[in-house]
């Protein structure tokens, strides 16, 4: 399979509304001021898409972070392959394209008045606003845990560098011959199969580096995503260093206890583990803007599947992790993806384009191994009042190699590519697993 392209990317990920397809329109009425609070793969995707196809538009978007570090291949970084150097951007590209960016904390919204308050005092006037905040941890899910606590048991399953590091730093100081504890979310959290992918990066550390050492993992959740390619991977590539423990009808392996006085993680089945290190992934929940917006019902925002709309809030879109989006997870591509569907929605309501059917679509790779990646996605149409999955696809067991190394060149393909969007970028920077700490 040849590398994917920006172009190829570009279409695939918006479907029948792929940014190319958008005419440059006049505005009827004067500029519409657009402002998107959240710069990651969906809030970047939009914004660039919105001035690039229109560019009289009044676009700002407000994110608290100067430099953005993406959660999509972070895994990696713990196995060596990738630095996280390579895997921040900054926002100059946008700006340089016309795009008010705004570094400060958006602390709540007006929706009446239709205005954004940040955290330095300043309100940005909407004539639409659109929400990409991510998730918040809920710690508390966790008996025991805090954010004090993610230090000693970090999750680092945000765009935050600090938990990466500092578990990236455990792995490298313990002993050989040590155990790893990863404590796995319930459904729905922020991509599907990363906690797998993640176990295949560290085992691949051990194995490496730490031949004696063990990783078991404790999963609350009965089944999960590409479990079959995954299953195949821990027997092919780290039999002997991972344990998976699935929550069955005998035995819950959601974490009862951490206790971090004595280092030690209970299950609901009784399981006592004293990990030299753990990776501690809580439940998550909507980005706090979107309940401070009023969008969130339960721990996320409900949305129209054909346009985005919150369907508690006027005048207010929420993508990316943030949203309830049915069958389609949550994930950076499908957050690329639904930006496009916005972009169209407001470039057909402010800058005179036409409307097109609203389809979405998700791919997500995980990397087993070096030269050994997997895929699953769909496409999304709203149907019945969510949307639903159509023409999925997954990898299976047993692929040979070379479709398994094809998918490697893809995956890197696509990374470019979507950053390359989301930034603005210029020009292509390194991809692949050359950028190595």
């Amino acid at each position: 399979m040849p590398e994917i392209s920006r172009r190829t990317f570009a279409r695939a990920a918006a479907g029948a509304v792929a940014a190319s397809a958008f005419p440059r329109a006049a505005l009827a009425q004067g500029p519409a001021r657009i402002v998107i609070v959240g710069g990651g793969a969906g809030g970047a995707s939009l914004a660039h898409t919105l001035k690039v196809e229109a560019p009289q538009l009044d676009v700002t978007l407000i994110e608290a972070n100067p430099i953005y570090s993406s959660c999509f291949f972070s895994n990696l970084y713990l196995a060596g392959l990738r630095s996280l150097e390579s895997l921040s951007h900054s926002y100059v590209g946008l700006t340089r394209l016309g795009v008010k960016v705004v570094h400060d904390f958006a602390t709540d919204v007006d929706s009446t008045r239709r205005g954004v308050r940040t955290k330095g005092g300043r309100t940005y006037a909407y004539d639409r606003l659109v929400l990409s905040p991510g998730i918040e941890i809920k710690y508390d899910s966790v008996p025991g845990h805090s954010r004090d606590t993610s230090r000693l048991f970090p999750h680092a399953y945000t765009t935050a560098t600090i938990g990466k590091r500092i578990l990236r730093r455990q792995l490298q100081g313990m002993r050989d011959g040590g155990l790893v504890v990863m404590a796995l979310p319930a459904n729905p959290y922020r991509c599907p199969p990363g906690p797998y992918e993640r176990a295949c990066m560290i085992a691949l550390f051990l194995k490496a580096k730490k031949p004696r050492s063990k990783l078991v993992l404790i999963d609350p959740k009965r089944s999960f995503s590409k479990q079959e390619v995954f299953l195949e991977a821990f027997e092919r590539h780290y039999k002997g260093i991972i344990e998976l423990n699935l929550t069955n009808d005998i035995d819950d392996f959601a974490v009862q206890r951490l206790d971090t006085r004595e280092r030690t993680i209970r299950t609901r089945s009784g399981l006592l583990l004293k990990p030299d290190v753990a990776n501690v992934i809580p439940q998550q929940k909507a980005g706090e803007i979107a309940f401070r917006a009023g969008c969130v019902e339960g721990d996320w925002c409900p949305v129209d599947p054909a346009t985005f709309a919150s369907k508690r809030v006027e005048n207010v879109h929420v993508i990316g992790d943030a949203a309830v989006a049915t069958d389609m997870p949550k994930s950076a591509f499908a957050a690329n993806s639904q930006a496009k569907l916005v972009a169209a929605e407001l470039l057909s309501e402010f800058a005179g384009a036409p409307r097109y059917p609203a389809r979405t679509r998700n791919t997500c790779w995980s990397m087993l191994a070096p030269d050994d990646c997997v895929k699953i996605g769909a496409g999304y149409e709203p149907r019945n009042g969510r949307l639903e999955a159509v023409a999925p696809f997954v990898s299976r067991p047993g692929e040979p190699a070379d479709v398994r190394k094809a998918n490697v060149a893809e995956a890197n393909g696509w990374l470019d590519a979507i950053t390359a969007e989301m930034f603005a970028r210029l020009r292509t920077d390194a991809a692949g697993f050359g950028n190595k700490t």
